[in-house]
């Protein structure tokens, strides 16, 4: 086991602790054996939903965001998040106040009654672009014990961690591309997996935006095209680095049964879950019981 180099607060959000523990217990895990340790934030608040929350009251969004970044401000620690939604809400709204004074000034009047102060002080970072930047694809490979035997992977970014490119600041900026990322496609391969390109690959899971709340029929359309994009070139499995679009692939794949009638059974992970396979986990300790779709046929691949 690596001793710790980086260490930071782990903002869970509300869908992982709740739907997908596994994925929390996986992320601990596997960057505890990378490197990184990743400490409780206490006392944290939902992250907010930047469709739900952001777009009815911007200010409210923000003022909920700066709480929880205030939180770790207060541990002195950088935040991960496991999330691409928590990762806008939390990384915009940090950067936001960090170079707009006035509003600064706006949300710490309302965090002001909750006796906290938005300083800038922290970053806040996604776990995917921590181990790809600070832990390395060597690192990474070499925490292997038990090679993924070329499993047939579709890749999900999701839209949150990436887009805007205009408002991202990604090192290695060329692998955290909008339209072609490579970081998670290198992070699979270092496994001993095989990522499949399938057709519109960066297309949304569907469920974001509060598309899945508002219309669940079209969320779910969205969801059906990608999985038949995904079924034609073989995946063995799907890996995201979002809870929200893991549950939307595994979950939606339920719901499309009853609505469509299309059967797919594809295995749905999060990177943390696939790295903690490979890093020789067991399927108990990664949460993997907790699934829709089962994900026997995965293991029986891989070992």
């Amino acid at each position: 086991m690596s001793e710790s180099k980086f260490k930071s607060s782990l903002f869970l959000g509300c869908i992982a602790p709740n739907r997908y523990p596994g994925i929390e217990a996986a992320t601990i895990k596997t960057s505890k054996n990378l490197g990184v340790e990743l400490v409780d934030l206490k006392g944290a608040g939902c992250c907010p939903a930047p469709g739900a929350f952001g777009s009815m009251d911007l200010l409210t969004w923000e003022a909920l965001a700066a709480r929880n970044i205030c939180l770790s401000e207060q541990m002195g620690m950088n935040c991960t998040v496991v999330c691409n939604g928590c990762y806008k809400s939390l990384y915009d709204v940090n950067e936001k106040l960090k170079q707009n004074p006035a509003e600064k000034e706006k949300v710490n009047g309302i965090l002001k009654l909750a006796d906290m102060k938005f300083q800038g002080s922290i970053e806040v970072r996604h776990v995917a672009e921590q181990l790809y930047n600070d832990v390395g694809i060597k690192k990474i490979r070499d925490s292997v014990v038990q090679p993924l035997n070329g499993i047939k992977v579709g890749i999900h970014y999701g839209c949150h961690l990436l887009r805007p490119g205009r408002e991202r600041n990604f090192p290695n900026a060329p692998s955290f591309g909008t339209e072609l990322p490579r970081f998670l496609d290198e992070m699979v391969e270092a496994l001993g997996a095989r990522s499949m390109e399938y057709q519109n690959k960066m297309m949304c899971c569907g469920a974001g935006g509060g598309v899945r709340g508002y219309k669940k029929d079209f969320a779910l359309d969205m969801t059906n095209e990608k999985l038949r994009n995904m079924q034609a070139v073989g995946v063995d499995c799907i890996v995201d680095v979002c809870p929200f679009c893991h549950l939307q692939f595994d979950l939606g794949q339920v719901e499309i049964k009853e609505k469509f009638g299309d059967v797919y059974n594809i295995p749905v992970l999060h990177y943390g879950q696939l790295l903690g396979l490979a890093q020789g986990l067991s399927p108990d300790e990664l949460g993997l019981e907790a699934h829709q779709i089962k994900v026997d046929s995965l293991l029986d691949k891989i070992v």
